[in-house]
C-alpha cells in the first residue's frame, strides 16, 4: 500500500493539498512508492514564519548541545542505514551499492559536524590601543530555505540541514516531490532525535509554486538564507530573486565535466574512472562525466577499451548489481531523449540510443527492461567544441569523445562550456596534473580519479554555470550558515579613537650601515 506524504510545518502535518500525485518506482513503473500532497505557496510562507518563531530559542540552545541532536542523527541514520538505502532504491532507482553509499555519506557528515558543535571558533584580535580587546564570533545567520534534487535525496539534503542546524538556524526543506517518500523519510529520523517542532519543517511543492511562496517569504523578510541544488537556469532564477533582497544564495548547479586522458595515462585506469563517471547513477549526477578529452595519440585505444568496458557494464534492476539503473522519473527520460537529439552525422555513435526494449535489447540486461525507464548507455565520438552535446549537459547515460594535441588546448576545451564544478586528468606525469588542475576553472579537480565522489569533509562546489562559487561539506559551509560579528570591548574608562588615538612608533628611517 502506497504511504501518504504530507507538509510539516511547526511539528504538524498539513493536510490542505492542492493535488495529490504518485510517486512511482522509474525500475518497475506500476509501482506506486506513494502518494504526495503537494502544497500551493502559502504553505512554504507558514513554513518560512514557523522556522523563524522557533530560531530564537534554538540558536540559543549551546552549540555543544545541538551537536548533541546531530549526533542522534547520525547514529539513527546508521540503526535505519538499510531500511533507507533499500528505499531510495525503490523511489529513485539508484542500484543499492549507491544508495547504501549515499546513506552513508549523511553519516560522515553527522560524524564530522559533531565536534564542530564544540568549535564554531572565533577569534581574539589585538587592538591597536591599550586596555581594549577585540573579538569575533559566528553567528547564526537565521532561517534558511533549502531546495534539492532527488538524484542524491538523502546526502545532498544533508549537506545545507546538519551544518545549518548545527550553526543554530532553523530549515525550511523543499526536496523533490519524486523523491518525496524517501525525503519523508529523512525528516522523520531528524524529528526523533530531539530537533524540536519548527525548527526543521518541509514542504513538497512544485517548482512555480515553491519559487512564488519563497518570493513571498523573502518579501516578508522570514528568509535569511537561500541553499538551492538543482538545474543552472533555476539556479540562475533563484540568485536573481536573492539578489533583489541583498541575499547570497548558497548555489550548487549543473555541470559539464572534462576528463583529460594524456598521452601516458594508465588507460585501464582511465577506462575504469570513465565508466563509473560517465554511467553510474545512469549519468544523473551533476558531476557525471560530460566529455572525455583525449590525446589524439591514445585515441583510437582508449575508445576500443572504454566500448568495451560499457558494452560489458551491468544494467537495469537496481536492487541487483548494477552499474546504473533506469532514470528517475518520466521528466528526465524525456529530457535525456531530448539530449540524444544533439547527436549528429558527423558524430560516430557507438552502442544503441534510446529506451531498452524488446525491439531494441541490450545483451546482459538484469530484469525486465519494460517494467521501467532503462535508456541505453551511449558514447559519441567525435564531438566538436560547438556542439550541443558538447556545451550542454545531458544528465543521462550519455559520454562524449574528443581530442587534443597539446595539454593547453586541452584545458580550454575543458573550460569552454562554461560549467565549473568537476573535472578529471589520467597522467602520470606530475607536470601534467599540477598544470591542469591551474588552468581548469573546475571547483574540484581529480587526478587518476573520475569526475564523481565527494568526501564529507572537502569543499564542493562550482563556478561559472555550475555555481556562484560557494562551498558545500566541510569547515568551509559554515560560512553559509553563519555571519561573522565582530566585538570591541574598550576598558579603558575613556573613548578611544581607532586610528586617531593610537600612538605612532618613532624610528631614524635614514640609518644605514657604515
Amino acid at each position: 500500500m502506497a504511504v501518504e506524504v504530507l507538509s510539516v510545518v511547526g511539528g504538524e502535518r498539513v493536510a490542505e493539498a492542492v493535488r495529490r500525485t504518485p510517486s512511482t518506482n522509474p525500475a518497475q513503473l506500476s509501482d506506486v512508492v506513494g502518494m504526495v500532497g503537494s502544497a500551493g505557496p502559502e504553505v512554504l510562507v507558514r513554513a518560512a514564519q514557523a522556522a523563524r518563531d522557533a530560531q530564537g530559542a534554538w540558536a540559543a540552545t549551546p552549540a555543544p548541545q545541538r551537536g548533541q541532536v546531530i549526533a542522534n542523527v547520525g547514529r539513527l541514520m546508521t540503526a535505519n542505514k538499510e531500511r533507507l538505502a533499500a528505499l531510495v532504491t525503490r523511489e529513485i532507482g539508484k542500484p543499492i551499492a549507491e544508495a547504501r553509499g549515499e546513506v552513508q555519506e549523511i553519516i560522515d557528515t553527522c560524524d564530522f559536524f559533531i565536534g564542530e558543535g564544540r568549535r564554531l571558533y572565533g577569534q581574539t584580535v589585538p587592538s591597536e590601543m591599550p586596555d581594549k580587546q577585540l573579538f569575533t564570533f559566528r553567528r547564526p545567520v537565521g532561517t534558511v530555505v533549502v531546495i534539492t534534487a532527488g538524484n542524491f535525496p538523502v546526502a545532498v539534503p544533508s549537506w545545507y540541514i546538519v551544518p545549518a542546524l548545527l550553526c543554530g538556524n532553523t530549515v525550511v526543506w523543499k526536496p523533490a516531490e519524486y523523491s518525496a517518500v524517501v525525503s519523508d523519510a529523512f525528516y522523520e529520523i531528524f524529528a526523533h532525535s530531539g530537533v524540536p517542532a519548527g525548527v526543521f519543517n518541509v514542504v513538497y511543492a512544485d517548482g512555480p509554486d515553491t519559487f512564488a511562496g519563497l518570493e513571498q517569504a523573502l518579501q516578508a523578510g522570514l528568509v535569511n538564507k537561500v541553499g538551492f541544488t538543482g538545474s543552472s537556469a533555476v539556479g540562475s532564477r533563484i540568485g536573481e530573486l536573492c539578489g533583489r533582497h541583498l541575499q547570497t544564495p548558497c548555489l550548487e548547479l549543473g555541470g559539464k565535466n572534462p576528463m583529460v586522458i594524456t598521452e601516458d595515462a594508465d588507460l585501464d585506469l582511465a577506462v575504469e574512472g570513465a565508466l563509473f563517471s560517465g554511467f553510474g547513477t545512469a549519468g544523473q549526477r551533476c558531476t557525471s562525466l560530460g566529455t572525455v578529452i583525449v590525446h589524439d595519440s591514445v585515441h583510437d585505444e582508449f575508445v576500443a577499451r572504454f566500448s568495451r568496458a560499457v558494452a560489458d557494464a551491468a544494467m537495469g534492476d537496481p536492487a541487483q548489481e548494477v552499474l546504473f539503473g533506469p532514470l528517475l522519473d518520466e521528466k528526465f527520460a524525456a529530457g535525456f531523449e531530448k539530449s540524444l537529439g544533439w547527436i549528429a552525422a558527423h558524430h560516430q555513435v557507438i552502442g544503441a540510443t534510446g529506451r531498452v526494449s524488446a525491439d531494441s535489447p541490450r545483451s546482459g540486461f538484469v530484469g525486465d527492461p519494460a517494467a521501467g525507464l532503462f535508456y541505453h548507455p551511449v558514447i559519441v565520438d567525435g564531438v566538436r567544441p560547438d556542439d550541443e552535446l558538447f556545451m550542454n549537459e545531458t544528465f543521462g547515460p550519455v559520454v562524449g569523445i574528443t581530442t587534443y594535441s597539446t595539454l593547453d588546448e586541452a584545458i580550454a576545451l575543458g573550460n569552454k562550456s562554461g560549467y565549473g564544478l568537476s573535472s578529471s586528468i589520467y597522467t602520470t606525469d606530475p607536470n601534467k596534473a599540477f598544470r591542469f588542475a591551474q588552468g581548469i576553472s573546475a571547483g574540484m579537480v581529480s587526478v587518476n580519479n573520475s569526475t564523481s565522489g565527494a568526501e564529507a569533509h572537502l569543499p564542493f562546489g562550482g563556478n561559472g554555470k555550475s555555481g556562484n562559487g560557494s562551498r558545500q561539506s566541510g569547515i568551509w559551509v559554515l560560512d553559509q550558515f553563519t555571519r561573522w560579528q565582530s566585538l570591541n570591548w574598550d576598558y579603558s574608562g575613556k573613548l578611544q579613537k581607532a586610528q586617531m588615538d593610537t600612538e605612532t612608533v618613532e624610528a631614524d628611517l635614514s640609518f644605514q650601515l657604515p
